[in-house]
């Protein structure tokens, strides 16, 4: 994807890419355990966790003051906002940092919901995890407003027809997510968003999912609003968004009197941010940028094709049977095991996987999956031989 400015670096292609050199940058990957439980939260690099050491070592401060670690203080806010600029395509002025990013989202939807009359219309997907709909489920409730969900094909892959067919001129807000978290299924963001934007509702983006597996760029993909998770591409637990300059002016925030109006992103942070967090987030963007999504993106699909060609026939997969118009995230469930003696095998054996419904309980719903599935997911730290590993496990039940 060429070179591409996040703050002060530079966001580089990689033109090869070396697991071995890739897993020396993270303690936590020096033992036996193999981590196949990225959505629920990615491993992180040394330089990350040196980077929150470091804040609270030498700057820890609050903010405006005339003094050293103060000033520091504000400096980090400031490279923060860069850096975020950088990784979502937009200004910096137009990132957001919360707690997490259904905080985050509860927050957003709640400033824009000031601009929402009953009877109005949001839509939703079933690929989406709960912190994208179940906000709209809320204000439906305290405003009056109609939340509509548009449904998904057997392979997982969003109905676009379905979609299409639920806009109409009382739309406001289409909410929908660029990757499942559940089943790995990408979304078309661009065409959502452009039949959002033809009904004249807002294109609003749960990019969580998608974050760890390839690049983002707001305004190519013509989104309003999006919002993703630092700790699900190697960062620390923080909540990340982009509201258009438009929009995060004209709403009127929920927010304290004497906090700043400036920059734009910060009327919608409440509090205190947590300042070293914000430093290991810039690690993090550093550190994927040092990678390169090119190589993130080529070896992650080859562990991909490698899980789904030695899947046992006992294993029923759900969604996408390759790795086209996927994410390496894979649920199923094995045949005369409920998921939650898959995942306890598994782990009782040194590899980590989720079982459940992860919050994304529509999908789950729509494929009859009471008990959840055993979802594996993988990054770009994972080898060939755990996916081989997991395979051999799998095999034996």
């Amino acid at each position: 994807m060429g070179e591409r400015p996040i703050g002060s670096v530079l966001y580089m292609s990689a033109t090869a890419f070396d697991v071995s050199a890739v897993r020396a940058r993270f303690s936590a990957l020096d033992r036996e355990l193999a981590f196949f439980d990225g959505p629920g939260g990615t491993q992180v690099p040394d330089e990350v966790i040196e980077a929150i050491a470091g804040y609270l070592r030498g700057s820890n401060a609050n903010t405006g003051g005339p003094f050293e670690t103060s000033v520091h203080t504000d400096a980090l806010i400031a490279n923060a906002r860069l850096a975020a600029g950088g990784f979502l395509g937009c200004g910096p002025e137009e990132a957001v940092f919360g707690a997490n990013m259904t905080t985050l989202n509860f927050a957003l939807s709640r400033a824009a919901a000031r601009e929402l009359s009953a009877g109005d219309e949001i839509v939703v997907t079933r690929l989406d995890h709960d912190a994208n709909i179940s906000p709209w489920l809320e204000l439906a409730q305290d405003l009056g407003l109609v939340v509509r969900f548009a449904d998904v094909q057997d392979d997982c892959t969003l109905d676009l027809d379905d979609l299409q067919a639920q806009l109409s001129k009382r739309t406001r807000v289409v909410a929908f997510p660029w990757a499942s978290n559940a089943v790995g299924t990408l979304v078309d963001v661009a065409r959502v968003a452009e039949l959002a934007h033809e009904a004249g509702a807002l294109a609003w983006v749960d990019a969580v999912h998608y974050a760890p597996h390839g690049p983002i760029d707001v305004a190519a993909v013509g989104a309003d609003v999006l919002i993703c998770s630092p700790y699900k591409f190697f960062g620390p637990h923080l909540g990340l968004a982009f509201a258009s300059a438009e929009l995060l002016e004209r709403w009127r925030p929920y927010k304290v009197r004497p906090a700043s109006n400036e920059p734009l992103g910060h009327r919608y942070e409440t509090g205190t941010l947590p300042y070293e967090l914000l430093a290991g987030f810039v690690a993090a963007v550093d550190y994927v940028g040092s990678v390169g999504y090119d190589a993130i993106a080529a070896h992650e699909r080859s562990l991909g094709e490698q899980f789904l060609a030695g899947l046992p026939d006992r294993c029923r997969l759900y969604g996408l049977a390759t790795m086209e118009g996927r994410v390496p995230t894979f649920a199923f469930t094995v045949e005369g095991r409920s998921p939650r003696q898959v995942t306890e095998h598994l782990g009782q054996r040194g590899i980590a996987v989720w079982d459940g419904n992860y919050y994304a309980l529509e999908i789950m719903r729509r494929l009859g999956l009471d008990e959840g599935a055993v979802r594996v997911g993988i990054v770009h730290y994972n080898t060939a031989d755990e996916v081989d590993r997991l395979l051999a496990e799998l095999e034996t039940l």
